[in-house]
């Protein structure tokens, strides 16, 4: 085209770009509003790099009671930004679901509205409860509100256009009715077929990445979920390991009842990072784990993809700290202090709202800093996968004492650049004759040991303060001397 004059185009609005991790991926399970989008993931691992993604795999709704899923997909793709995240839905429309019975529903600018929810495959719309059933697509056509509801709107070359009220009965989703038993799901042994957090198995075989974090956000305040979270943390495909993140129960209206439903409900596993109260984010509810994980994934993401920072005294972009009935929670350094010596992780309010607490579930109970500290118990099991993953391809070669040698120096350079950067204070590896009898060697066995080194949390610092005399006599003779 000839082109002769000014002219202006616009360019989308460019917005903070999300941060990439492989090493703090969150794998997170729960519910989510599948009746929103067509072929809605049930029971299967979805990974997901942007809210858009995710509102087209697995639909949003701001009831986050009903649909925890949604409480993740808010923290990591909107106050952190950070992916993928790895989604596990098990609300099922063939399996959790309730009838609404026909009604008549006020028709308002030729359109109805259905609560939501509802299942659009279900929904029958009739002019009255005598009449003959109406043609989707040509009486009238459905779509969702953003809200949820989903909208029944009147064709003009349709029967009802001129309709003051429709007869409409539907199915609509039942979150209520998934239990327990749902998250932590099972294997059936005839099928094989894999739900609830038996699913997190798929996940390496599917995508390639080792999960980091488990979570399930509205639901691991419930000791059997939490157990079974705590059970995939180790062996996870057999050799990996990762960590987990649970809510304590915020009926509990004292900071100081806290320890005792730890105890409990056993969370007390060095993988089990434990959290307490929730967290409010614009005006509701938001299960403390969910925002957590998110800015964890978000740290490890920024800092080389080591997970080597601390997730302690970090900024979380909430409003408040909150229990399940809404009460708040104003906690001071003491009292935060209290929980953090119990092995929970609480929130601070200073100079913004942080996470606060560097031990894990398994403290006070151990004072090893390898499974004390949350950060230590990261590193331990980010190295583990990153040996595993860099150097099955080694697997089956020739055992001669080169590719020994390329094992071990190849780690150790690996090491030694985390080391140079500050990411851990040592990180080797080492062949022990004496730990390779001849018999192992025979059978294509071979120990290697490594030596790190995680920098533990700088937890206290003490200054101490001293009236300085000789500073007052010489300001004071200087004084005099002025006079003089």
């Amino acid at each position: 085209m000839y082109k002769h004059g000014i002219e202006v185009s616009e360019k989308g609005t460019a917005y903070e770009r999300p941060l990439a991790t492989r090493y703090g991926v969150q794998v997170v399970t729960g519910t989510a509003p599948v009746n929103l989008v067509e072929n809605g993931a049930v029971n299967q691992p979805v990974k997901v790099s942007s809210f858009d993604e995710a509102k087209a795999a697995l639909g949003y709704s701001d009831d986050w009671e009903s649909y925890t899923l949604c409480q993740s997909m808010k923290a990591c793709f909107e106050i952190f930004k950070v992916y993928p995240v790895i989604f596990i839905n098990v609300l099922d429309p063939k399996k959790h679901k309730k009838d609404v019975e026909a009604g008549d529903y006020d028709v308002v600018n030729h359109q109805a509205s259905l609560e939501p929810g509802t299942l659009k495959g279900s929904v029958a719309v009739k002019a009255s409860a005598e009449a003959e059933a109406a043609s989707e697509d040509k009486d009238y056509i459905l779509s969702f509100a953003e809200d949820g509801r989903l909208l029944i709107t009147l064709l003009s070359s349709g029967s009802l256009y001129e309709s003051n009220t429709v007869n409409v009965s539907y199915t609509k989703l039942d979150p209520k009715a998934v239990t327990e038993e749902d998250i932590i799901g099972a294997r059936n042994m005839e099928t094989w077929e894999e739900t609830g957090l038996e699913v997190i198995r798929q996940v390496y075989p599917r995508y390639g990445l080792t999960p980091a974090l488990l979570l399930a956000p509205g639901w691991s305040h419930k000791p059997n979920v939490g157990a079974a979270l705590m059970g995939k943390c180790e062996g996870l495909n057999g050799v990996y390991r990762c960590e987990c993140i649970l809510d304590i129960a915020a009926e509990n209206r004292k900071y100081t009842e806290c320890r005792a439903w730890k105890e409990a409900a056993g969370y007390t596993d060095p993988h089990a990072a434990v959290l307490w109260p929730m967290a409010l984010y614009e005006g509701k509810r938001m299960y403390f784990s969910a925002v957590y994980g998110a800015m964890a994934s978000y740290y490890t993401a920024v800092n080389g993809d080591v997970p080597y920072i601390y997730p302690s005294n970090k900024l979380l972009g909430i409003q408040g700290a909150v229990l399940a009935d809404g009460g708040e929670v104003i906690l001071d350094q003491p009292q935060a202090a209290e929980l953090n010596g119990d092995g929970i992780v609480t929130l601070l309010n200073d100079g913004g709202w942080k996470a606060w607490g560097n031990n894990t579930g398994a403290y006070p109970g151990t004072e090893d800093p390898k499974d004390r500290f949350i950060g230590c118990r990261r590193m331990f099991s980010f190295a583990a996968n990153y040996f595993i993953t860099q150097f099955r391809s080694r697997l089956d070669e020739s055992m001669n004492r080169n590719t020994i040698d390329d094992i071990v120096n190849s780690f150790n350079i690996w090491g030694n650049s985390l080391k140079s950067q500050g990411q851990c204070a040592g990180l080797g590896m080492v062949y022990l004759r004496e730990e390779n009898p001849g018999e192992d060697l025979a059978n294509g066995h071979v120990k290697l040991r490594i030596y790190m080194a995680p920098y533990t949390p700088l937890e206290a610092i003490e200054a101490v303060a001293e009236f300085d005399m000789e500073a007052l006599r010489n300001a004071v003779a200087g004084e005099e001397e002025e006079r003089d």
